[in-house]
Protein backbone atom coordinates (compact mmCIF):
# COMPACT_ATOMS: atom_id res chain seq x y z
CA UNK A 1 0.00 0.00 0.00
CA UNK A 2 1.12 3.55 -0.74
CA UNK A 3 0.77 6.35 1.81
CA UNK A 4 0.38 10.12 1.72
CA UNK A 5 1.38 11.75 5.00
CA UNK A 6 -0.30 15.16 5.13
CA UNK A 7 1.15 18.26 6.74
CA UNK A 8 4.08 16.86 8.65
CA UNK A 9 7.25 18.62 9.75
CA UNK A 10 10.40 17.15 8.16
CA UNK A 11 13.13 19.55 9.30
CA UNK A 12 13.86 22.30 11.80
CA UNK A 13 12.30 25.01 9.63
CA UNK A 14 8.90 24.08 11.07
CA UNK A 15 7.36 24.22 7.60
CA UNK A 16 4.63 21.65 7.02
CA UNK A 17 4.94 19.33 4.04
CA UNK A 18 3.14 16.41 2.44
CA UNK A 19 5.21 13.25 2.02
CA UNK A 20 4.30 10.42 -0.36
CA UNK A 21 5.57 6.89 0.30
CA UNK A 22 5.46 4.72 -2.82
CA UNK A 23 7.04 1.34 -3.57
CA UNK A 24 9.21 1.47 -0.46
CA UNK A 25 10.73 4.91 -1.04
CA UNK A 26 9.92 8.54 -0.31
CA UNK A 27 8.59 9.34 -3.76
CA UNK A 28 7.56 12.96 -3.39
CA UNK A 29 7.61 15.87 -0.95
CA UNK A 30 5.61 19.05 -1.45
CA UNK A 31 3.58 21.74 0.25
CA UNK A 32 0.29 20.29 -1.00
CA UNK A 33 0.16 16.93 -2.77
CA UNK A 34 -3.10 15.65 -4.22
CA UNK A 35 -4.18 12.22 -2.97
CA UNK A 36 -4.14 9.40 -5.50
CA UNK A 37 -6.70 6.61 -5.82
CA UNK A 38 -5.93 3.71 -3.50
CA UNK A 39 -3.49 5.76 -1.44
CA UNK A 40 -3.81 5.71 2.34
CA UNK A 41 -4.10 9.22 3.76
CA UNK A 42 -2.26 9.93 7.03
CA UNK A 43 -2.99 13.30 8.70
CA UNK A 44 0.08 14.41 10.66
CA UNK A 45 -1.30 17.71 12.01
CA UNK A 46 2.20 19.18 12.15
CA UNK A 47 3.83 16.16 13.77
CA UNK A 48 7.51 15.55 13.01
CA UNK A 49 8.40 12.85 10.48
CA UNK A 50 11.81 11.40 11.36
CA UNK A 51 14.04 8.77 9.81
CA UNK A 52 13.31 5.40 11.37
CA UNK A 53 15.52 4.85 14.41
CA UNK A 54 18.33 2.29 14.43
CA UNK A 55 19.40 0.52 17.62
CA UNK A 56 23.14 -0.03 17.09
CA UNK A 57 23.59 -2.60 19.89
CA UNK A 58 20.92 -5.12 20.85
CA UNK A 59 20.50 -8.85 21.49
CA UNK A 60 17.22 -9.82 19.83
CA UNK A 61 16.97 -13.47 20.89
CA UNK A 62 17.82 -12.65 24.51
CA UNK A 63 15.37 -9.77 24.40
CA UNK A 64 12.63 -12.09 23.13
CA UNK A 65 13.39 -14.57 25.92
CA UNK A 66 13.35 -11.76 28.49
CA UNK A 67 9.71 -11.03 27.69
CA UNK A 68 8.91 -14.50 29.06
CA UNK A 69 11.08 -14.00 32.17
CA UNK A 70 10.66 -12.31 35.54
CA UNK A 71 12.77 -9.27 36.37
CA UNK A 72 14.99 -9.79 39.40
CA UNK A 73 16.92 -6.54 39.76
CA UNK A 74 16.80 -2.73 39.87
CA UNK A 75 14.80 -0.65 39.40
CA UNK A 76 11.88 -3.10 39.73
CA UNK A 77 13.46 -5.23 42.46
CA UNK A 78 15.85 -3.55 44.90
CA UNK A 79 15.80 -5.65 48.10
CA UNK A 80 16.18 -9.28 49.11
CA UNK A 81 12.64 -9.42 50.51
CA UNK A 82 11.21 -7.94 47.33
CA UNK A 83 13.01 -10.55 45.23
CA UNK A 84 11.79 -13.32 47.52
CA UNK A 85 8.19 -12.14 47.06
CA UNK A 86 8.60 -12.02 43.27
CA UNK A 87 10.01 -15.54 43.16
CA UNK A 88 7.33 -16.90 45.50
CA UNK A 89 4.56 -15.40 43.38
CA UNK A 90 6.01 -16.93 40.23
CA UNK A 91 6.62 -20.28 41.92
CA UNK A 92 2.97 -20.48 42.99
CA UNK A 93 1.77 -20.45 39.41
CA UNK A 94 0.53 -23.68 37.86
CA UNK A 95 3.47 -24.07 35.47
CA UNK A 96 6.23 -26.13 37.06
CA UNK A 97 8.75 -25.94 34.24
CA UNK A 98 11.90 -23.83 34.35
CA UNK A 99 11.61 -20.49 36.12
CA UNK A 100 13.74 -17.93 34.28
CA UNK A 101 14.80 -14.65 35.86
CA UNK A 102 16.86 -11.80 34.42
CA UNK A 103 18.46 -8.52 35.44
CA UNK A 104 19.82 -9.57 38.83
CA UNK A 105 22.41 -7.38 40.55
CA UNK A 106 24.34 -8.08 43.74
CA UNK A 107 22.97 -4.88 45.31
CA UNK A 108 19.68 -6.78 45.77
CA UNK A 109 20.79 -9.81 47.83
CA UNK A 110 24.54 -10.17 47.43
CA UNK A 111 26.28 -12.97 45.52
CA UNK A 112 23.44 -15.47 45.57
CA UNK A 113 24.04 -19.16 44.85
CA UNK A 114 22.10 -22.44 44.61
CA UNK A 115 21.48 -22.53 48.35
CA UNK A 116 19.90 -19.08 48.39
CA UNK A 117 17.66 -20.05 45.48
CA UNK A 118 16.77 -23.37 47.14
CA UNK A 119 15.29 -21.46 50.08
CA UNK A 120 12.83 -19.72 47.77
CA UNK A 121 12.38 -22.22 44.91
CA UNK A 122 13.09 -25.68 46.33
CA UNK A 123 11.24 -28.02 43.98
CA UNK A 124 11.27 -26.45 40.53
CA UNK A 125 14.27 -25.85 38.25
CA UNK A 126 15.21 -22.18 38.21
CA UNK A 127 17.92 -20.02 36.73
CA UNK A 128 18.54 -16.30 37.21
CA UNK A 129 20.81 -14.23 34.99
CA UNK A 130 23.00 -11.42 36.28
CA UNK A 131 22.32 -8.19 34.43
CA UNK A 132 25.82 -8.26 32.95
CA UNK A 133 24.75 -11.29 30.91
CA UNK A 134 27.73 -13.50 31.77
CA UNK A 135 26.49 -15.28 34.89
CA UNK A 136 23.59 -17.65 35.50
CA UNK A 137 22.69 -18.82 39.01
CA UNK A 138 20.82 -22.14 39.22
CA UNK A 139 19.06 -23.83 42.11
CA UNK A 140 19.64 -27.48 42.99
CA UNK A 141 16.64 -28.65 40.95
CA UNK A 142 18.08 -26.83 37.95
CA UNK A 143 21.52 -28.33 38.46
CA UNK A 144 19.97 -31.78 38.78
CA UNK A 145 18.00 -31.28 35.57
CA UNK A 146 21.25 -30.48 33.76
CA UNK A 147 23.09 -33.44 35.26
CA UNK A 148 25.49 -31.28 37.24
CA UNK A 149 24.81 -33.04 40.55
CA UNK A 150 25.53 -36.55 39.29
CA UNK A 151 28.60 -38.34 40.57
CA UNK A 152 29.53 -39.26 37.01
CA UNK A 153 30.63 -36.16 35.11
CA UNK A 154 28.45 -34.90 32.26
CA UNK A 155 30.42 -34.65 28.98
CA UNK A 156 31.47 -31.19 27.88
CA UNK A 157 30.86 -29.34 31.12
CA UNK A 158 32.22 -25.81 30.56
CA UNK A 159 35.00 -24.34 32.66
CA UNK A 160 32.57 -21.66 33.85
CA UNK A 161 30.74 -24.05 36.20
CA UNK A 162 31.87 -22.77 39.60
CA UNK A 163 32.81 -25.24 42.32
CA UNK A 164 33.93 -24.67 45.90
CA UNK A 165 35.59 -27.61 47.61
CA UNK A 166 34.47 -29.78 44.73
CA UNK A 167 30.81 -28.82 45.24
CA UNK A 168 28.87 -27.02 42.50
CA UNK A 169 27.73 -23.60 43.74
CA UNK A 170 25.08 -23.10 41.11
CA UNK A 171 26.97 -20.21 39.52
CA UNK A 172 27.71 -20.72 35.82
CA UNK A 173 29.90 -18.19 34.00
CA UNK A 174 30.11 -17.77 30.22
CA UNK A 175 28.08 -20.94 29.70
CA UNK A 176 25.19 -19.79 27.49
CA UNK A 177 26.01 -22.03 24.53
CA UNK A 178 26.29 -25.10 26.76
CA UNK A 179 23.03 -24.24 28.52
CA UNK A 180 21.20 -23.87 25.21
CA UNK A 181 22.44 -27.29 24.12
CA UNK A 182 21.54 -28.99 27.41
CA UNK A 183 18.10 -27.39 27.47
CA UNK A 184 17.55 -28.15 23.78
CA UNK A 185 16.64 -24.49 23.35
CA UNK A 186 15.50 -23.18 20.01
CA UNK A 187 15.64 -19.55 18.89
CA UNK A 188 12.59 -17.77 20.34
CA UNK A 189 9.74 -16.18 18.38
CA UNK A 190 10.48 -12.54 17.57
CA UNK A 191 7.04 -11.04 16.91
CA UNK A 192 6.62 -9.44 20.35
CA UNK A 193 10.09 -7.90 20.27
CA UNK A 194 9.58 -6.60 16.75
CA UNK A 195 6.23 -5.01 17.58
CA UNK A 196 7.68 -3.38 20.68
CA UNK A 197 10.60 -1.90 18.75
CA UNK A 198 8.24 -0.69 16.02
CA UNK A 199 6.19 1.18 18.65
CA UNK A 200 9.35 3.14 19.49
CA UNK A 201 9.92 4.06 15.85
CA UNK A 202 12.76 1.55 15.42
CA UNK A 203 13.11 0.27 11.84
CA UNK A 204 16.52 -1.37 12.10
CA UNK A 205 18.82 -2.99 14.65
CA UNK A 206 22.37 -4.27 14.91
CA UNK A 207 22.38 -7.59 16.76
CA UNK A 208 25.70 -7.75 18.60
CA UNK A 209 25.51 -11.25 20.10
CA UNK A 210 29.01 -12.79 19.81
CA UNK A 211 27.75 -16.35 19.26
CA UNK A 212 25.60 -15.47 16.24
CA UNK A 213 26.23 -17.97 13.45
CA UNK A 214 24.35 -19.70 10.66
CA UNK A 215 21.43 -20.93 12.77
CA UNK A 216 20.57 -17.47 14.07
CA UNK A 217 21.04 -15.95 10.61
CA UNK A 218 18.52 -18.42 9.20
CA UNK A 219 16.15 -17.76 12.10
CA UNK A 220 16.21 -14.00 11.53
CA UNK A 221 15.85 -14.41 7.78
CA UNK A 222 12.87 -16.76 8.02
CA UNK A 223 11.25 -14.56 10.68
CA UNK A 224 11.57 -11.61 8.33
CA UNK A 225 10.11 -13.57 5.42
CA UNK A 226 7.09 -14.51 7.58
CA UNK A 227 6.55 -10.89 8.63
CA UNK A 228 7.38 -11.79 12.23
CA UNK A 229 10.52 -9.63 12.26
CA UNK A 230 9.77 -6.25 10.69
CA UNK A 231 13.09 -4.45 11.22
CA UNK A 232 16.17 -4.56 9.00
CA UNK A 233 19.01 -6.44 10.68
CA UNK A 234 22.75 -5.97 10.77
CA UNK A 235 24.14 -9.10 12.40
CA UNK A 236 27.43 -9.32 14.23
CA UNK A 237 28.75 -12.69 15.28
CA UNK A 238 31.26 -15.38 14.43
CA UNK A 239 33.56 -15.57 11.43
CA UNK A 240 31.21 -18.24 10.05
CA UNK A 241 28.90 -15.43 8.92
CA UNK A 242 31.43 -14.33 6.30
CA UNK A 243 30.29 -17.25 4.13
CA UNK A 244 26.56 -16.49 4.36
CA UNK A 245 24.92 -14.46 1.59
CA UNK A 246 23.44 -11.18 2.78
CA UNK A 247 20.36 -9.28 1.58
CA UNK A 248 18.97 -5.74 1.94
CA UNK A 249 16.98 -6.85 5.01
CA UNK A 250 19.79 -8.72 6.79
CA UNK A 251 23.41 -7.68 6.42
CA UNK A 252 26.74 -8.85 7.77
CA UNK A 253 28.03 -6.91 10.74
CA UNK A 254 31.31 -6.80 12.58
CA UNK A 255 33.10 -9.75 14.17
CA UNK A 256 32.23 -9.38 17.85
CA UNK A 257 34.98 -9.78 20.45
CA UNK A 258 33.79 -10.00 24.05
CA UNK A 259 36.60 -9.15 26.46
CA UNK A 260 36.45 -9.99 30.16
CA UNK A 261 39.09 -8.35 32.35
CA UNK A 262 39.42 -11.40 34.59
CA UNK A 263 40.00 -13.70 31.60
CA UNK A 264 41.78 -11.65 28.96
CA UNK A 265 43.29 -13.64 26.09
CA UNK A 266 46.99 -13.39 25.38
CA UNK A 267 48.11 -10.26 23.57
CA UNK A 268 49.28 -12.24 20.53
CA UNK A 269 46.06 -14.26 20.55
CA UNK A 270 43.81 -11.21 20.33
CA UNK A 271 46.06 -9.62 17.71
CA UNK A 272 45.79 -12.79 15.60
CA UNK A 273 42.01 -12.83 16.04
CA UNK A 274 41.64 -9.24 14.87
CA UNK A 275 43.97 -9.84 11.93
CA UNK A 276 42.06 -12.97 10.88
CA UNK A 277 38.78 -11.04 10.89
CA UNK A 278 40.27 -8.24 8.81
CA UNK A 279 41.67 -10.75 6.32
CA UNK A 280 38.20 -12.16 5.58
CA UNK A 281 36.72 -8.69 5.18
CA UNK A 282 35.19 -8.32 8.64
CA UNK A 283 35.75 -5.31 10.84
CA UNK A 284 35.70 -5.89 14.60
CA UNK A 285 33.55 -4.67 17.47
CA UNK A 286 35.24 -5.06 20.84
CA UNK A 287 33.28 -5.09 24.10
CA UNK A 288 35.05 -2.85 26.66
CA UNK A 289 33.36 -2.05 29.97
CA UNK A 290 36.48 -1.54 32.10
CA UNK A 291 39.50 0.67 31.56
CA UNK A 292 41.78 -2.38 31.48
CA UNK A 293 39.71 -3.99 28.72
CA UNK A 294 39.81 -0.78 26.70
CA UNK A 295 43.56 -0.32 27.12
CA UNK A 296 44.13 -3.93 26.06
CA UNK A 297 41.87 -3.64 23.01
CA UNK A 298 43.50 -0.41 21.87
CA UNK A 299 47.00 -1.87 22.27
CA UNK A 300 46.07 -4.84 20.08
CA UNK A 301 44.42 -2.66 17.46
CA UNK A 302 47.48 -0.42 17.41
CA UNK A 303 49.72 -3.46 16.90
CA UNK A 304 47.64 -4.96 14.08
CA UNK A 305 46.31 -1.76 12.56
CA UNK A 306 42.67 -0.73 12.66
CA UNK A 307 40.33 -0.87 9.68
CA UNK A 308 37.65 1.67 8.82
CA UNK A 309 34.56 0.44 10.63
CA UNK A 310 36.27 -1.08 13.70
CA UNK A 311 34.24 -0.20 16.81
CA UNK A 312 34.42 -0.10 20.55
CA UNK A 313 31.23 -1.31 22.25
CA UNK A 314 30.16 0.46 25.48
CA UNK A 315 33.41 2.37 26.21
CA UNK A 316 32.08 2.48 29.77
CA UNK A 317 35.26 3.96 31.28
CA UNK A 318 37.28 6.12 28.89
CA UNK A 319 40.29 7.96 30.29
CA UNK A 320 41.80 10.98 28.50
CA UNK A 321 44.60 8.71 27.27
CA UNK A 322 42.25 6.14 25.77
CA UNK A 323 40.01 8.85 24.34
CA UNK A 324 42.97 10.20 22.39
CA UNK A 325 43.93 6.72 21.19
CA UNK A 326 40.39 6.00 19.96
CA UNK A 327 40.52 9.20 17.93
CA UNK A 328 44.01 8.48 16.60
CA UNK A 329 43.04 5.00 15.45
CA UNK A 330 39.88 6.19 13.69
CA UNK A 331 37.58 3.97 15.73
CA UNK A 332 33.86 4.37 16.26
CA UNK A 333 32.08 4.10 19.60
CA UNK A 334 28.63 2.67 20.31
CA UNK A 335 27.53 3.35 23.87
CA UNK A 336 24.51 3.27 26.22
CA UNK A 337 23.62 6.69 27.68
CA UNK A 338 20.66 5.23 29.59
CA UNK A 339 22.92 3.15 31.82
CA UNK A 340 23.64 6.37 33.73
CA UNK A 341 19.93 6.62 34.47
CA UNK A 342 19.26 2.92 35.06
CA UNK A 343 22.43 2.03 36.97
CA UNK A 344 23.71 5.37 38.18
CA UNK A 345 23.07 4.68 41.86
CA UNK A 346 25.25 1.56 41.71
CA UNK A 347 27.91 3.38 39.69
CA UNK A 348 28.15 6.12 42.32
CA UNK A 349 28.72 3.46 44.98
CA UNK A 350 30.99 1.09 43.08
CA UNK A 351 32.98 2.99 40.45
CA UNK A 352 36.29 4.34 41.69
CA UNK A 353 36.12 8.06 42.38
CA UNK A 354 38.93 8.78 39.95
CA UNK A 355 37.08 7.01 37.13
CA UNK A 356 33.66 8.62 37.61
CA UNK A 357 34.51 11.58 35.31
CA UNK A 358 35.23 9.01 32.57
CA UNK A 359 31.95 7.09 32.97
CA UNK A 360 29.83 6.69 29.82
CA UNK A 361 31.22 9.80 28.20
CA UNK A 362 29.32 11.40 25.34
CA UNK A 363 30.22 14.99 24.51
CA UNK A 364 33.94 14.27 24.90
CA UNK A 365 33.76 11.73 22.07
CA UNK A 366 32.08 14.22 19.75
CA UNK A 367 34.51 16.99 20.65
CA UNK A 368 37.39 14.62 19.84
CA UNK A 369 35.88 13.90 16.42
CA UNK A 370 35.00 10.29 17.31
CA UNK A 371 31.88 8.92 15.57
CA UNK A 372 29.36 8.15 18.33
CA UNK A 373 26.16 6.12 18.17
CA UNK A 374 23.71 4.66 20.67
CA UNK A 375 22.47 1.16 21.36
CA UNK A 376 20.13 -0.19 23.99
CA UNK A 377 22.03 -3.40 24.87
CA UNK A 378 18.54 -4.83 25.44
CA UNK A 379 17.59 -6.91 27.32
CA UNK A 380 20.44 -5.78 29.61
CA UNK A 381 19.19 -2.22 29.23
CA UNK A 382 15.87 -0.64 28.32
CA UNK A 383 15.01 -1.09 24.63
CA UNK A 384 13.39 2.37 24.49
CA UNK A 385 15.69 4.67 22.44
CA UNK A 386 13.81 7.76 23.59
CA UNK A 387 14.66 6.96 27.21
CA UNK A 388 18.28 6.66 26.15
CA UNK A 389 18.12 10.03 24.40
CA UNK A 390 16.59 11.62 27.49
CA UNK A 391 19.40 10.18 29.61
CA UNK A 392 21.98 11.57 27.17
CA UNK A 393 20.51 15.05 27.64
CA UNK A 394 19.98 14.99 31.42
CA UNK A 395 22.69 12.59 32.75
CA UNK A 396 20.69 11.98 35.94
CA UNK A 397 20.28 8.80 37.96
CA UNK A 398 16.89 7.40 38.95
CA UNK A 399 17.27 9.22 42.28
CA UNK A 400 17.95 12.55 40.57
CA UNK A 401 21.73 12.80 41.03
CA UNK A 402 23.60 14.22 38.05
CA UNK A 403 26.70 12.40 36.79
CA UNK A 404 29.25 14.41 34.78
CA UNK A 405 26.81 17.00 33.40
CA UNK A 406 29.54 18.30 31.06
CA UNK A 407 29.12 15.07 29.06
CA UNK A 408 25.46 15.84 28.29
CA UNK A 409 24.30 16.21 24.69
CA UNK A 410 21.80 18.55 23.10
CA UNK A 411 18.47 16.94 22.12
CA UNK A 412 19.53 17.07 18.47
CA UNK A 413 22.84 15.33 19.20
CA UNK A 414 20.99 12.71 21.25
CA UNK A 415 18.62 11.98 18.36
CA UNK A 416 21.54 11.53 15.98
CA UNK A 417 22.81 8.67 18.16
CA UNK A 418 19.96 6.61 16.68
CA UNK A 419 19.57 7.98 13.14
CA UNK A 420 22.91 7.14 11.53
CA UNK A 421 23.19 4.32 9.00
CA UNK A 422 23.83 0.84 10.41
CA UNK A 423 27.15 0.41 8.59
CA UNK A 424 28.46 3.87 9.57
CA UNK A 425 27.29 4.46 13.16
CA UNK A 426 27.80 8.03 14.24
CA UNK A 427 28.73 9.16 10.73
CA UNK A 428 26.24 9.03 7.87
CA UNK A 429 22.97 10.51 9.08
CA UNK A 430 19.73 9.50 7.40
CA UNK A 431 17.26 12.27 6.54
CA UNK A 432 13.74 12.47 5.17
CA UNK A 433 14.20 13.36 1.51
CA UNK A 434 12.90 12.38 -1.90
CA UNK A 435 14.37 9.12 -3.13
CA UNK A 436 15.43 7.81 0.27
CA UNK A 437 14.13 4.57 1.76
CA UNK A 438 10.66 4.91 3.28
CA UNK A 439 11.72 3.79 6.75
CA UNK A 440 10.36 6.59 8.90
CA UNK A 441 8.47 7.29 12.11
CA UNK A 442 5.83 9.94 12.78
CA UNK A 443 5.46 11.86 16.04
CA UNK A 444 2.25 13.41 17.33
CA UNK A 445 3.97 16.76 17.89
CA UNK A 446 6.48 19.15 16.39
CA UNK A 447 10.16 18.71 17.20
CA UNK A 448 10.22 21.83 19.38
CA UNK A 449 7.90 20.02 21.80
CA UNK A 450 9.53 16.60 21.57
CA UNK A 451 13.00 17.99 22.29
CA UNK A 452 11.74 19.34 25.62
CA UNK A 453 10.63 15.94 26.89
CA UNK A 454 11.60 12.81 24.96
CA UNK A 455 8.95 10.09 25.15
CA UNK A 456 8.25 7.05 23.01
CA UNK A 457 4.55 7.70 23.66
CA UNK A 458 4.85 10.45 21.05
CA UNK A 459 5.40 7.91 18.25
CA UNK A 460 2.11 7.38 16.39
CA UNK A 461 3.21 5.48 13.27
CA UNK A 462 6.25 3.66 11.91
CA UNK A 463 7.04 2.52 8.38
CA UNK A 464 9.75 0.08 7.30
CA UNK A 465 10.59 0.13 3.59
CA UNK A 466 7.17 1.63 2.93
CA UNK A 467 5.17 -0.88 5.01
CA UNK A 468 3.36 0.47 8.05
CA UNK A 469 4.63 -1.68 10.92
CA UNK A 470 3.09 0.29 13.78
CA UNK A 471 0.16 2.62 14.33
CA UNK A 472 -1.00 4.02 17.64
CA UNK A 473 -4.52 3.28 18.75
CA UNK A 474 -7.31 5.61 19.78
CA UNK A 475 -7.35 9.38 19.55
CA UNK A 476 -3.58 9.62 19.14
CA UNK A 477 -3.91 8.42 15.55
CA UNK A 478 -6.99 10.00 13.98
CA UNK A 479 -7.17 9.31 10.23
CA UNK A 480 -9.05 11.37 7.69
CA UNK A 481 -10.66 10.39 4.42
CA UNK A 482 -10.33 12.12 1.09
CA UNK A 483 -12.01 11.46 -2.28
CA UNK A 484 -10.30 8.61 -4.07
CA UNK A 485 -8.19 7.70 -1.03
CA UNK A 486 -8.50 5.26 1.83
CA UNK A 487 -8.05 6.26 5.45
CA UNK A 488 -5.99 4.13 7.78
Amino acid sequence: MDFLIKQCEIDDSGKRQDVRLTAGVIAEIGSVLAPRPGEALIPAHGGRLLPGLHDHHVHLASMAASLESIHCGPPTVTTQSCLARHLAAENNKADHGWLRGIGYHSSVAGDIDRYWLDEHIPDRPARIQHRGGRLWVLNSAGLEALGLLRKRSVPGIPAGVERTGGVTTGRLYESDAWLRTQLNSRPPPLHRVSRLLASYGVTGVTDTTPSNAGEMWRHFKSAGARGELMQDIRMMGSLELAGVAGSPEIQHGEYKIHLLEAQLPGFDTLCATILRAHQVGRTVAIHCVTLTELLFALACLEEVGSETGDRIEHASITSPETLAKIAQQGLRVVTQPHFVSERGAQYLRNVETGELPWLYRLRSFLEAGIPLAGGSDAPFGSPDPWASMAAAVHRTTSSGECITPHEALSPEQALRLFTSTPDSPGLDQRVVKTGSEASVCLLDCAWKLMRQNFSSDRVVATWSRGDMIYRASGDRFAPETAPGSSAI
